[in-house]
């Protein structure tokens, strides 16, 4: 972007930057849930199922201790990120701002010209007009249709899109579903059409958040007044409206008071008043600057920097100071300890309880005493198809003797996220221990396994298997 006028080189817009970064996550966000190996998907919360995926790994809710991590890495994510660069995240990813953006400046401008021009945020178009009217109509009528699209897309995150319109095909079996979709979708229609910027003003919390996260070395857009001059004074009152009066006062004030900056901004705050909790950092404030002071051969009056760069004059902005430093330590910490939790992702849930009954003892046809434990395995397989499993059973290494599965004789087919109950049957001939007074509880170690999969699909778990004392043992002999 060139001024023929002065010869000056303008930036690319960050508004240009935006709208590419904004396609980009709409794509990604769409294309996303749709995506799946081995029927396991990138990020799934299925409380249908009762199963987490992530990065394709799927996960049974039992093992939901790695949903902390992702919540604090998402929260400590964006208040790092407001540390380095402001309310960043508001005007370059948050949904909210995306959807406007769509709805005002691509459908009511771009497509519907009801509005003049996106640089002229201020000025609401004229409803007296019929015609503008009726554009507002279709503009409403379009984005009520992106409103259950973009809703969908986030049910697609906890319903996925193979079981979404299976669901829909019978509604009235599916209400909750039917009725999230209804609720978000009309929320969305109030609050894009209707509420507008004032959700990102006084709805949403993390306005008031930010001003805590903030230092001097937090970029942000800044008004740089030791150019531009002091349109406000110390109790934010506007003073100035015109740059001869303020040059009146200071000589050296760049500012054009064409208030450029102030048109253009969605959350309709003037930039020239310093810090202020309506500011989103969408940056259309400096686009709209950079245009007007390029014309006259100056750089922007208003920047992404800091005030320690460019209001106090202290030297560049200090990026890794020791704030940014520790987000980034947890960040790395959390980063790790969800991989080694995740790594430790079992492919078999096994819950082992004892039956009520401590044993039994029989005599065999051959005189021998045969000591019974019973148990209730309730195993879970994990994989996404069906598969065979059996287990091993180990006795302590100074425990002499050995224990048979008496039932089940032999392996037993497991079907997916189904919750299967196995009564087992474990048994002894050999004297395990030799105690006259007391019961002997010996723990002993559950090798359950995939058949065909020993040394992959492998759990372990510990039990016990009671031993009676030594009198009962004789009294079966009898």
């Amino acid at each position: 972007m060139k001024d023929e006028s002065v010869g000056l080189k303008l930036p690319t817009p960050w508004r240009y930057k935006r709208y590419y970064l904004f396609a980009f996550l709409t794509v990604v966000a769409l294309v996303l849930p749709w995506i799946n190996i081995d029927g396991n998907h990138f990020f799934l919360l299925n409380f249908d199922k009762l199963e987490l995926h992530l990065v394709f790994v799927q996960f049974d809710m039992q093992e939901l201790y790695l949903l902390p991590f992702l919540l604090m890495i998402l929260f400590l994510g964006i208040f790092g990120m407001t540390v380095v660069g402001g309310r960043v995240f508001c005007g370059w990813i948050c949904p909210q701002t995306i959807f406007r953006v769509i709805y005002r400046d691509l459908l009511e401008t771009k497509l519907l010209h009801l509005r003049k021009r996106i640089k002229n945020k201020q000025q609401e178009p004229d409803m007296s007009i019929p015609k503008n009217k009726l554009k507002r109509g279709v503009a409403i009528l379009i984005w009520t249709v992106l409103s259950f699209v973009a809703s969908a897309n986030l049910i697609w995150f906890f319903v996925p899109p193979e079981d979404f319109f299976a669901y829909l095909a019978n509604p009235f079996d599916h209400m909750i579903l039917v009725g999230t979709l209804l609720a978000s979708a009309l929320f969305l229609i109030y609050d894009i059409v209707f509420l507008q910027e004032d959700y990102c003003i006084y709805v949403c919390p993390y306005s008031r958040i930010q001003s805590v996260l903030y230092d001097e070395n937090t970029v942000m857009a800044l008004y740089n007044t030791n150019r531009g001059g002091h349109i406000y004074n110390e109790a934010k009152e506007k003073v100035f409206t015109k740059q001869k009066d303020l040059q009146a006062v200071e000589p050296h004030a760049e500012c054009t008071a064409c208030e450029s900056c102030v048109t253009v901004c969605p959350t309709h705050i003037d930039i020239r008043k310093g810090l202020q909790l309506e500011c989103i950092n969408c940056l259309e404030c400096v686009d709209a600057c950079t245009v007007v002071m390029g014309k006259l051969g100056k750089p922007s009056l208003v920047t992404w920097s800091s005030e320690y760069e460019t209001i106090d004059k202290k030297g560049k902005t200090k990026y890794f100071r020791p704030t940014v430093v520790a987000y980034i330590l947890l960040l790395i910490g959390l980063a790790i300890g969800m991989v080694i939790m995740g790594s430790n992702k079992e492919h078999i849930l096994l819950n082992i309880n004892k039956e009520n009954r401590l044993y039994s003892v029989s005599k065999e046809a051959d005189g021998r005493v045969a000591v019974d434990n019973a148990y209730v395995f309730l195993i879970q397989n994990t994989q996404n198809k069906k598969m065979d499993f059996y287990f091993d059973v180990m006795l302590p290494k100074d425990v002499k003797g050995k224990l048979e599965i008496v039932k089940p004789s032999d392996s037993f087919s497991v079907t997916p996220d189904v919750k299967k109950k196995k009564i087992v049957v474990l048994r002894t001939y050999d004297m395990l221990a030799d105690d006259a007074r007391h019961d002997t509880i010996i723990p002993i170690t559950i090798r359950a396994y995939a058949v065909g999969r020993e040394d992959e699909i492998v759990v372990y778990r510990e039990a016990t298997f009671v031993y009676p004392r030594a009198d009962v043992i004789e009294e079966a002999k009898q």
